[in-house]
């Protein structure tokens, strides 16, 4: 089993979708905190889509300070036409600086990934599945300290398919700045997205083998759009 079989698997037993608006107010009202943090990361995302105000939205219902399993306060998930465009709420302070850090806040990043859309015979399911993927990456953060920056790779061992049917050739990722979210100075420190693009098994290895280096394999990618049905552009 790879790194985030499990994940395909899952259930959305402990998340609701709530639109991001609703997710803010909840956490002002429950846990009485300001959200600065998280709304820079709004304010950001709007000016990419200024007419989505209320994007699908997968809340965490028990948050990893109250002992729940998921770090990520939050994913939400915006139409960018051709594809849903997910960004992370939870690497970053979202409420209060807690950290002693004045340049970053928090981790000092959020995970942003683009799929594209298909006929997937589940949709929403997918969607649920990209999303239990970038809280188990956040919980190799959470858990290990890990830091994900631009331009590495993420190779999970796996050779099956990411997506839910287990059929495609994508079993982990590469990074890249987001090329439409630049870094954000919030009130709690800098804010930098880092998006995830799909790789096959082969083109993680060839990274690993020295082959050619992360930026020479989006540039053959040709977009950071992952596609779960496109081919490989390099094999061992």
């Amino acid at each position: 089993m790879g790194l985030f079989d499990i994940f395909k698997k899952k259930t959305a037993a402990n998340e609701t979708q709530e639109t991001q608006e609703q997710v803010a107010q909840n956490e002002a009202i429950e846990d009485e905190l300001n959200t600065s943090g998280w709304d820079a990361i709004t304010e950001a995302v709007e000016k990419v889509y200024p007419d989505q105000k209320n994007p699908k939205h997968y809340g965490t219902l028990i948050k990893w300070r109250l002992g729940g399993n998921d770090p990520l306060d939050g994913i939400s998930i915006y139409d960018g036409g051709e594809y849903w465009h997910f960004v992370t709420f939870g690497l970053t302070e979202l409420y209060d600086k807690e950290s002693e850090d004045q340049e970053y806040s928090g981790y000092g990043m959020e995970f942003t990934f683009k799929l594209k859309k298909a006929n997937y015979e589940n949709e929403e399911g997918e969607i649920k599945c990209i999303c239990g993927i970038l809280q188990a990456i956040a919980r190799i953060t959470f858990s290990k300290g890990e830091i994900f920056a631009p331009y590495e790779y993420l190779y999970t061992g796996q050779t099956q398919g990411i997506d839910t049917q287990m059929k495609s050739n994508i079993t982990g990722f590469i990074t890249i700045p987001d090329p439409q979210l630049a870094p954000i100075n919030t009130p709690n420190g800098k804010v930098e997205f880092v998006e995830f693009i799909g790789a096959t098994d082969s083109e993680l290895k060839a990274i690993q083998n020295k082959q050619l280096t992360v930026k020479e394999l989006y540039e053959k990618l040709g977009s950071d759009v992952t596609r779960y049905d496109r081919e490989e552009v390099i094999i061992c």
